[in-house]
């Protein structure tokens, strides 16, 4: 219980990540008992890099951790010229050396350069290593942020100079949750607003992008002139700066938005009678400069990336869109060439990478027989008209659940998991 108060108290600011703080606290501990680990023959980590997406929080971990560290430090950005910027890192390393116990920052490292992985060795990386080097058993402890470490030589990144690497990547689940909360703490919502929800719809998403979200929904409600920001203003909000949706689904045709509700609703129907609750949001709000909707589903990575099943499930949803706009209007749907192209990569992961089919179908080399590319196209085409049919069956057993998607999303525009779960609860299920 001591050990969880201190870290709420030197990352209070830090929502979540709870191994990644975890894991500065032990440093901070090492900072401040340093006899109790000298005893026992422990050195303190030479320096820790932090890598991910833009976003994730790096930096603000990182300046969380400084200031419960109360030790100086030296920020190294690449605002200098390059002459000048060789000898700011130099002279910051000095500064940290002769103030010793001392932190050294370096924010954005993989920025100090114009280069990428197969030219990595420019001046500011060599100097930051020689840098290091240099203050190695001399207190200074080498903290670094990067967006994309691959800019970055192996020599630099290796053990003994950045003894551990980690990774922050975007939250999700109980982290995303806490997130959002915290974020609408700060702004004045409605009682009935689920975190929970919300933070689903918006899974994948950076730090940054939650909180871009949550302000935009203020703005709109208070351009709205209310009071409280509603359930509406998140939706559209998460609309507009997640899938650049502009408020124009008025302007569009009627006959359009009917046929973009049928191919949503497709998707949506499919993957809640295959795996209930994975859809997160579906829209027919066009979006990046499209007329076409948008069906957002709720991701397990550990278990897309083990289970066969799930991923024939992932195709059968994105057939469900062609299927359902060929059932109710009788015509080819020419929106659904993103979904097959999708659905087709999946099903060559079976051939090639699962060998689900026999090693007679895998293609392992460049310059494969023309027979053996017949045999794996003839399998995948076969299995994508096998899972088209199955879908076309579920809809056309379960059309009041389709019907009922799409007259919603017509009315509401956009939909969430607990509307989809609503409108099922009241329609007759056929599985």
């Amino acid at each position: 219980m001591e050990q969880k108060q201190q870290i709420e108290k030197d990352f209070g600011r830090v929502v979540g990540y709870e191994p990644i703080k975890l894991e500065f606290e032990r440093i901070l501990d090492m900072i401040r008992n340093k006899k109790k680990y000298d005893e026992l023959g422990a050195k303190l980590t030479s320096g820790v890099l932090l890598s991910g997406e833009p976003g994730t929080g790096k930096t603000l971990i990182a300046n969380s951790f400084i200031k419960a560290s109360k030790l100086p430090v030296y920020l190294i950005r690449k605002d200098l010229p390059d002459g000048d910027f060789i000898k700011f890192i130099k002279q910051s390393f000095e500064d940290a050396k002769l103030n010793a116990p001392s932190i050294v920052f370096l924010d954005d490292m993989d920025k100090f350069a114009n280069e990428d992985n197969f030219h990595c060795d420019a001046e500011e990386y060599v100097t930051i290593q020689s840098c290091i080097d240099s203050v190695k058993g001399c207190n200074v402890f080498v903290l670094a942020t990067a967006n994309n470490i691959n800019k970055l030589p192996n020599s630099l990144i290796r053990s003994g100079r950045f003894d551990k690497q980690i990774t922050v990547e975007a939250p999700k689940g109980k982290d995303a949750s806490a997130i959002v909360e915290y974020y609408m703490k700060q702004k004045n919502f409605v009682s009935n607003i689920d975190s929970e929800e919300i933070a689903k719809i918006l899974n994948g998403g950076s730090c940054a992008v939650l909180e871009s979200v949550i302000n935009e929904a203020s703005i709109l409600a208070g351009f709205a002139d209310r009071k409280k920001v509603e359930r509406e203003d998140l939706l559209r909000s998460a609309m507009c700066v997640i899938f650049g949706a502009p408020e124009i689904a008025n302007k569009i045709p009627p006959k359009i938005v009917a046929k973009t509700a049928y191919h949503e609703a497709g998707h949506v129907v499919v993957a809640e009678l295959l795996e209930p609750e994975s859809v997160s949001l579906v829209s027919v709000l066009g979006h990046k400069g499209s007329t076409q909707g948008v069906t957002v589903y709720y991701q397990d990575d550990e278990e897309y990336f083990s289970s066969i099943e799930y991923m024939e499930n992932r195709i059968k949803s994105l057939l469900a869109g062609k299927a359902a706009t060929e059932i109710v209007y009788g015509e080819v749907d020419v929106g659904a060439s993103n979904d097959i192209q999708r659905a087709i990569t999946i099903a060559e992961r079976f051939v090639d990478n699962y060998c689900c089919f026999g090693f007679d179908k895998i293609e392992f080399r460049d310059n494969s027989s023309n027979d053996l590319l017949s045999r794996k196209e003839m399998i995948i085409f076969n299995e994508l008209e096998k899972y088209y049919q199955e879908v076309r069956k579920m809809l056309i057993l379960n059309r009041e659940f389709l019907d009922k998607v799409a007259q919603n999303l017509v009315e509401k525009e956009t939909l969430t998991c607990k509307d989809v779960k609503a409108i099922k609860a009241r329609c007759n299920i056929v599985k």
